[in-house]
């Protein structure tokens, strides 16, 4: 039974990952430090349906701590680190550059260095959609140029790439870093539009629209995320990868604010603000290099994925359909 260790693995993508890794057959470490970010019971209720399966452990350690990351390498024959441990977020980088190089960068150094020394060689890498910044490009190819992020959270993510390419150049380390667009669905972070939109909208409270609402998002159903990074798990014939995972099919705020109106089935109280700091004008998956190297295609669509995400806030929030 091959063991996978899931930084960050009770967040929102690490515990949708974890359950479908245990269904897989795999033996699941999870290592996170469950920081108060938001609110720290939702990670707790992430986990909470693993902690008594055999095949599953928790850690609660932070990636900043190298002695406790040593002693999880120790404990465990590791097949593979998937490293989504970060922090999250562009504006809170802005007023806070600091944290996000302590992590972002530090951090995953010190997996790096973990894997060095105990002879794990498979890394799969959470990266962004934001390192591409304000791109003018049709479409996001990985093979743009890059060096214009245009936020410390940006910067740290592209920083992590190029670290991990170090690595692999001086190490042997295989790397795939999927560069993340726009993730939504179930357990999502509250902090995300959709997150908090759709909880002010069944509250009858206003929302904030940032900038005219022409600005474009390639969402990606979780489903589709995780999909893309078991397959770069099993992904061997070439050791250093930067692969985009996407929805392939971007949407203005405006409309997903009325899709999410639709799939609530109530309307948004809207305050319009201007654009914030940081924030990028589009994101546009190109996502064929995604399926040629690892057979990816996003099967979720955006107004499927919404409605689903709908349908399980309102359970969470006992809140009977309409």
């Amino acid at each position: 039974m091959k063991t996978i260790l899931i930084t960050g693995g009770a967040g929102f993508i690490g515990s949708h990952l974890a359950d479908k890794l245990l269904n897989e057959g795999y033996y699941v470490v999870v290592a996170d430090n469950f920081c108060d970010y938001y609110d720290v019971s939702i990670k707790e209720n992430n986990v909470a349906h693993n902690l008594n399966n055999p095949c599953y452990k928790l850690y609660r350690a932070d990636i900043e701590d190298m002695a406790a990351l040593k002693a999880i390498f120790a404990a465990h024959n590791l097949s593979a680190v998937v490293h989504l441990a970060a922090r999250a977020g562009v504006l809170p980088s802005i007023s806070n550059p600091a944290d996000y190089v302590k992590t972002n960068v530090l951090g995953t150094l010190n997996v790096l260095e973990c894997m060095k020394e105990s002879g794990c060689k498979k890394l799969v890498v959470a990266s962004s959609s934001s390192v591409y910044g304000n791109c003018s490009a049709e479409k996001f190819s990985e093979d743009l140029n890059v060096n214009e992020p245009i936020s410390p959270y940006a910067a740290t993510k592209l920083a992590t790439e190029q670290l991990c390419y170090t690595y692999h150049h001086l190490f042997g380390t295989q790397v795939a870093a999927l560069r993340f667009f726009t993730v939504y669905g179930p357990r999502q972070r509250p902090d995300l539009a959709i997150a908090k939109f759709a909880q002010k909208i069944l509250q009858n409270e206003s929302i904030e629209m940032y900038g005219d609402g022409s600005s474009l998002r390639d969402y990606t159903y979780i489903d589709d995320i995780v999909s893309g990074i078991v397959a770069a798990l099993k992904y061997n014939n070439t050791d250093y990868e930067i692969i985009n995972l996407g929805g392939g099919n971007p949407i203005t705020l405006k409309v997903m604010i009325q899709t999410l109106e639709e799939c609530l089935g109530k309307k948004a109280i809207i305050r319009q603000k201007p654009m914030q700091q940081g924030d990028v004008d589009k994101t546009v998956c190109d996502w064929q290099k995604a399926h040629r190297l690892l057979g990816y295609v996003p099967q979720v669509g955006f107004r499927q994925g919404l409605a689903q995400y709908a349908a399980w806030l309102k359970e969470v929030l006992k809140i009977k359909p309409i």
